[in-house]
Formats: C-alpha cells, structure tokens, sequence
C-alpha cells in the first residue's frame, strides 16, 4: 500500500508502521488507527458514532492478515470520556460459559501483532523501569522494576523459575469474562487478537492476578483505589474494541468508580 490512501470520503495518511489515519468524514473529522496488515480497496465509508468509530465493508479487511468479527465490522475506541463510552456498551445478562477454554483464545503470549517478540515479554518491557534483557536476545525480559498498579507496591522481578512469577500478565477483562460478555460470538481469530491486545494486557502483582481470577469489576477492583479509574476506562475501552457488553452490576460499579473520575479519558492504544 502506499504511502497515502485516498478515497472518495476523504483523505487519509500513513503514520508509521501499519496505521492509517482517516479524516476529513462527512459528519466531521475522525481518526482511527487500524492494526498492521490491513489491504484497504480504493473506497471507504466510515460510520461516525458517538465514542466510536465503525468501519463498514466498504473497507476491504484482508481475513487473512486482519482479523475481525464474522460481520465483517470492526469497532474501534476513540479518545474520548470513559464514562460516556460506558454508557454507549450494550448491557445484558451474561451467556453461559459453556464451551469456554484458554486455548478458545488462541496460544497463551502468541506474538499476535509479529513485532518478533512475545506478548510476555512485550508488557514486562513496556510497565517495568530499569529492564534488563537475557544477553543475546532482543525480547527476553531478565530483570526489571515493577510499581504494581493494583497494589502500588514496588516489585523487583528477576527471571526465574521460582521467581517469574512475582509479576504476572493480567488480562484486565478476564477472558472468562469475556467470553460470558459477547466473545464466544467473535471468530477465533479475533479471540486471540483480543487475549494478546497490549490494551488488554498490563505487568501486575502476581498473588493479586492470581486472587482476581476470572471476575469483573462488580466483584474485583484494585486495592489501589488511585488507579481504579483507570482501569475501569482500560475495561471499558476493551469492550468497546471487541464489541462486548457489561451485565447490568458490573455497568452500576464501573458507573460509581468513574463518577469520582468523570473526566477519566477512554484508552485507544
């Protein structure tokens, strides 16, 4: 593709590798970054909605390389104010988890946007000061600073057998959860699109990860009551991507989190 995409709703541009902006659209003007590998046809048609943005099939998405909902429809959080887009998520019972497994998600830390490191390592690198890699490699995390979000406490992870696991991958909706609230409809593809999202994932105490297990927010929040608006957004803006809903109990408690917060943005990226 190349360096610009133009279209007859407006013009768009490449920023940096695999994302396009699109802009100029009819009701305004809008931005949506679109993961790597997407083969766009000539044409467009971008939907505006209030918080989000969807992307009709007038927009070729190569399956292949780009997976997305059986619709064929992908919706994609836009900056903005959590709380509203709170209140754009449908709200239902949940599903039975019949038929839930990990593996219903894909290989567990697969490197699903083939930056040529792991999911793992990926966060670990991102969330920890003073990291340290394993001589010779350009991915494996060996050492590094953790300041834990869910308890604030400082952790020094050193890779180990018996130490690894003081710091663990929380998925931040837990994919139980996830599939109760609308996954076990997305297509395989996309369940693990979902499971390896860096938005999803986030470096975590491991005994508190272990402690959350599979609930959501009307049953879980962090001890650390500074970072609970923020991940409620990052909640809320998961479901949002991947066309999930909240339960009516778990909207009421990430509704009273945000009202100390209203201004909390929604995470895009």
């Amino acid at each position: 593709m190349s360096d610009t995409v133009r279209g007859t709703r407006g013009r768009g541009t490449r920023r940096g590798r695999g994302s396009v902006v699109l802009s100029r659209c009819a009701a305004g003007v809008l931005a949506v970054a679109l993961a790597t590998g997407c083969a766009f046809a000539a044409r467009w048609v971008v939907s505006p909605a209030p918080g989000h943005v969807v992307i009709t099939p007038a927009v070729t998405i190569d399956p292949s390389t780009r997976p997305g909902p059986d619709s064929g429809a992908m919706v994609l959080p836009v900056a903005g104010d959590a709380r509203a887009a709170l209140y754009r998520l449908p709200v239902k019972g949940p599903a039975p988890l019949t038929g839930y497994s990990r593996a219903q998600f894909g290989p567990a830390w697969a490197d699903v946007d083939r930056s040529g490191c792991d999911q793992r390592n990926q966060v670990l690198a991102r969330d920890m000061n003073d990291v340290r890699l394993r001589p010779g490699s350009r991915c494996v995390v060996a050492s590094g600073r953790l300041t834990d979000p869910y308890t604030g406490r400082q952790i020094n992870f050193v890779r180990g057998q018996n130490t690894s696991s003081a710091v663990q991958i929380d998925h931040v909706v837990a994919l139980a959860d996830a599939w109760r609230t609308g996954a076990q409809q997305l297509d395989q593809q996309t369940r693990a699109q979902l499971a390896g999202d860096l938005l999803e994932l986030l470096a975590v105490d491991g005994p508190t990860n272990e402690s959350k297990r599979d609930r959501d927010a009307a049953a879980w929040l962090p001890a650390n009551k500074s970072y609970r608006c923020n991940y409620v957004a990052r909640q809320i803006a998961v479901k949002t991507k991947y066309r999930l809903w909240v339960i009516p109990a778990e909207r009421d408690a990430m509704d009273r989190v945000l009202a100390a917060c209203p201004a909390t943005p929604l995470p895009s990226t």
